[in-house]
């Protein structure tokens, strides 16, 4: 309800920006105004300012911002973290993915690995289809972070601790959770630009 409410009563603010020559992307009360320079942005802001006290509302105070995205730093929207030109998943958007695969994969699962993968698979291809237009080097790391967890659990059950690491590579490598039809993202990426 809340983003239906926030789109009702911000629509005139989205016409207005638009009367002003500027380019505004929003979702519910989230938004970035797309600057040619500082001077524009400092314009923008201002004008976003104004409206927003004239409605008896308040601007984050941290959020609030100018930022040069083709510079270090960059800034978070809707999930991505925006910087130099490219665009990829924000930290708090990768820590959420780990925590809802550490749920999955806990050591001391006793389902079998195909159910586990079963579980894992809608997450993983969830996450990459909102993600999916994050810069390449995003995947890989996460999808070898998977195989680390389930190559854990793996090892536990052979009486050995600790990570899946070393020679576990060699006992369960890549190609053994491609034959369970686990999901990798790193593949999916590689397709999609593929079909480009």
């Amino acid at each position: 309800m809340s983003p239906l409410l926030a789109n009702l009563y911000l629509d005139p603010l989205d016409k207005q920006m638009v009367e002003q020559g500027y380019q505004m992307v929003r979702y519910a009360d989230d938004m970035v105004v797309l600057c040619r320079s500082r001077e524009e942005a400092e314009a923008a802001l201002g004008l976003l300012r104004e409206w927003v006290v004239a409605h008896g509302l308040t601007l984050h105070p941290e959020k609030t911002r100018v930022v040069d995205a083709s510079q270090r730093g960059g800034f978070d929207f809707l999930g991505y973290h925006f910087e130099r030109g490219m665009r990829w998943a924000s930290a708090r958007s990768v820590k959420q993915f780990r925590t809802a695969i550490r749920t999955k994969t806990r050591r001391t699962s006793g389902q079998s690995l195909a159910t586990i993968v079963a579980e894992v698979n809608p997450i993983v291809r969830g996450w990459f289809g909102y993600f999916k237009h994050s810069h390449k080097t995003t995947f890989r790391p996460l999808d070898q972070w998977v195989r680390m967890r389930l190559r854990s659990i793996l090892r536990r059950r052979h009486g050995d601790k600790g990570r899946g690491r070393g020679r576990d590579h060699q006992r369960w490598p890549n190609a053994y959770f491609a034959e369970q039809r686990l999901f990798t993202m790193t593949a999916a990426s590689a397709a999609a630009r593929q079909s480009r």
